[in-house]
């Protein structure tokens, strides 16, 4: 960390072959140096097939753009013929074993003749590697996946229940750790979800008991079952490919100096690029908690919203606004020490809020923050997406650093320099917005929406906008020489035209609200419907009412008549003729046995699940119907038949239609228990 070291190094000095770690080389007190190499990884995605309660080997894939192969367990129940097939494929494709000791051992002497850098799959450091550890124990077998044949390191975190582990000369990188990581944000994170709407490909089984068919081609058709199982291992290489997410992984890792694999960090990633400045100037850092205050530092600002339905708003947003202020007012731990300790003339200090105040000259975080924010210039302009995504990720990420109790720099006063700003930055171009004659109608933290009113073209609308960000990035520059004597790095970005508009209100209430609204946006010459935080968005309300909305919002933007459409819409439900839509799915935060009291529906569908004998554990998505008698899973389509009859189809209608109907319909004049009066006699 000291020689600025991240991810790679240059070695000066005598380098020679070792003769007690054959391949390796050895160097005796080299000069250590930072270098711009970017290795040539070899990856390798993995994943295994078992039974249900994983005590038992079916089958491991492994599969990379050059490499297909399955290493399968034989079946007592294959017969001759297919026993005969599966092993004329050995060493080609499928390669055959008699015992389960035996596959784990060939997979693993293959792997490390194949040597791969990366092992990637999908859940792969808690469900696949940790059984393969498992049943290598049970089999005696040394689970020896690191290079030199050396067997992994196991981190068990009993809070969590999550495991992580470290294989020596190798990186894991699992799917879905690396896409959250790299702020990729998805409904559901299985694989089969992700590879739809990554890929529009899909796992070769989707069924909900998905466990009984892969036993029933394990038993009856084993070609199948391999090919399924390549088939995920290609789903998850097909994702990384796509997404970049090596060329990601590699890029934060030589910006932070942190390991690959080593997921979140951002505490430790803003350490590694502060402290080496840090001793530099003379200064070491406090110790986690020393430093004390009772200021609360505020989140970031909310304007309060102006409900109703609109032509023509513009959304202005600032670009990266939390690093833009610290890069524009100096705000820094240092910065704040420096001036603190020594007599700093009235001039050289910029005021932040809570008494604290910063020195012009003398800081640390907004260099840093200049030299992040040139190198992701060039990496735009050098279309390296990764690397571009990798940096903004890392400096976005310094003001929550700065803001969490768990880093050691964590100080009220220096963060609350930075949320208050931001306070008063979009108070103020709400101002300067309003004195132009136009309405400022929301603010969320770092953007403003702005309604100019019905009666300007698009092309006008669009010309207002580009005016007003350059009219308001000129009035920073100016108001900041002014009133500080510094430069302005905040830069204010025309951002969206909606060409229709609504900002609901809270339910039941008349105020408006916040972070949920829908419009009409032009995109590639036609026009879409977008929704943020409404019902259509929202996981935990069923297709029936994300449809509703979405047809409903669309009819009232084009001023079309809705009260045919939605008396259609509910007397099919009323009907039966919308099961399939009823369906709710809702994932399990905890395990089962932790929900004891205020058990909520996907709680009680799964429990019932779990008493029919369905494995259910913490992390799966619970399918489920509302029913006269409770909630009921819903596993294929066969239960809807079964539960035709008992759905609380009066219970869908008030919980998702009524309410989605209501947050648009009052602006119109129109209610939803009016329209449907004479279907629903329950209502009065």
């Amino acid at each position: 960390m000291e020689r600025f070291i991240t991810g790679s190094v240059t070695i000066a000095g005598a380098i020679n072959p070792s003769t007690q770690h054959r391949p390796y080389h050895y160097s005796q007190n080299p000069a250590l140096k930072n270098s711009e190499f970017s290795p040539a990884l070899r990856g390798l995605s993995i994943d295994i097939e078992t039974t249900m309660d994983a005590s038992a080997l079916y089958s491991i894939a492994a599969f990379n753009a050059s490499t297909a192969k399955v290493f399968i367990v034989q079946s007592a129940h294959w017969s001759d013929e297919t026993s005969s097939a599966l092993h004329h494929q050995n060493d080609r494709d499928i390669s055959v074993y008699a015992t389960e000791k035996a596959c784990l051992s060939a997979f693993i002497q293959w792997l490390n003749r194949y040597d791969p850098d990366l092992i990637i799959g999908w859940n792969v450091i808690q469900f696949d590697l940790k059984i393969l550890d498992d049943l290598c124990k049970k089999n005696n077998v040394a689970f020896a996946l690191g290079r030199n044949a050396q067997v992994p390191q196991w981190r068990e975190d009993k809070t969590n229940r999550r495991y992580y582990v470290t294989v020596p000369g190798r990186v894991i990188l699992d799917g879905i750790e690396v896409l959250r990581s790299a702020n990729y944000n998805f409904a559901s994170f299985k694989l089969n979800d992700v590879a739809q709407e990554i890929l529009n490909d899909s796992k070769l089984l989707t069924e909900q008991n998905r466990g009984d068919a892969i036993t029933a081609l394990y038993h009856h058709n084993p070609e199948a079952l391999a090919r399924y199982n390549v088939h995920d291992c290609k789903l998850v290489w097909e994702i990384f490919e796509q997404t970049k997410l090596i060329e990601f992984a590699l890029a934060r890792s030589q910006l932070t100096g942190l390991a690959m694999d080593r997921m979140g960090g951002s505490v430790a990633a803003f350490e590694f690029a502060y402290l080496p400045q840090l001793h530099r100037k003379g200064y070491i850092a406090p110790n986690l908690g020393e430093l004390h205050s009772s200021v609360v530092s505020p989140g970031g600002y909310v304007l309060d919203s102006t409900p109703g339905i609109y032509r023509n708003v513009l959304v202005l947003d600032f670009k990266s606004l939390y690093p833009s202020i610290i890069r524009t007012f100096c705000i820094d731990p240092y910065s704040y020490w420096y001036a603190q300790h020594n007599n700093i003339a009235e001039e050289q200090k910029i005021t932040g809020f809570n008494d604290a105040f910063f020195t012009k000259h003398e800081h640390l975080l907004p260099d840093i923050i200049e030299a992040l924010w040139r190198a992701r210039d060039q990496a735009k302009t050098a279309n390296n997406q990764p690397l571009s995504h990798a940096i903004k990720i890392i400096m976005n990420s310094f003001y929550g650093v700065l803001g969490s109790t768990g880093c050691r720099f964590f100080d009220p006063r220096v963060c609350s320099s930075i949320t208050l700003r931001g306070h008063q930055i979009i108070q103020q171009t709400k101002t300067w917005i309003e004195q132009s004659q136009h309405r400022v109608i929301y603010g969320d933290t770092d953007s403003v929406f702005v309604w100019i009113g019905n009666d300007y073209s698009e092309s006008e609308a669009l010309d207002i906008g580009r005016n007003l960000a350059q009219t308001l990035n000129d009035n920073w520059r100016q108001k900041l020489r002014d009133d500080y004597r510094i430069s302005s790095a905040l830069e204010i970005e025309f951002e969206t035209h909606y060409l229709k508009f609504l900002m609901p209100t809270i339910r039941n209430s008349s105020l408006g609200s916040k972070k949920r609204y829908a419009g009409v946006i032009r995109k590639n010459a036609e026009q879409h419907l977008v929704f943020k935080g409404l019902e259509n968005v929202r996981t935990d309300w069923t297709p029936l009412a994300k449809q509703f909305q979405e047809r409903l919002y669309q009819l009232i933007f084009e001023n079309a008549n809705v009260e045919r459409f939605i008396r259609e819409v509910t007397a099919d439900v009323l009907a039966g003729k919308r099961d399939p839509d009823l369906v709710y799915r809702k994932r399990l935060r905890r395990n089962l046995e932790d929900y004891q009291k205020n058990i909520p529906p996907h709680v009680q569908a799964a429990k019932k699940l779990s008493a029919r004998g369905t494995r259910v554990q913490r992390g799966d998505w619970i399918s489920y119907i509302l029913t006269a008698s409770g909630p009921e899973p819903v596993v294929d389509k066969h239960a809807l038949t079964r539960l035709h009859g008992q759905i609380a189809y009066q219970e869908y209608v008030e919980r998702q239609l009524k309410p989605v109907a209501d947050s648009i319909l009052q602006f119109v004049g129109l209610s939803f228990e009016a329209i449907t009066a004479a279907q629903l006699p329950l209502f009065d």
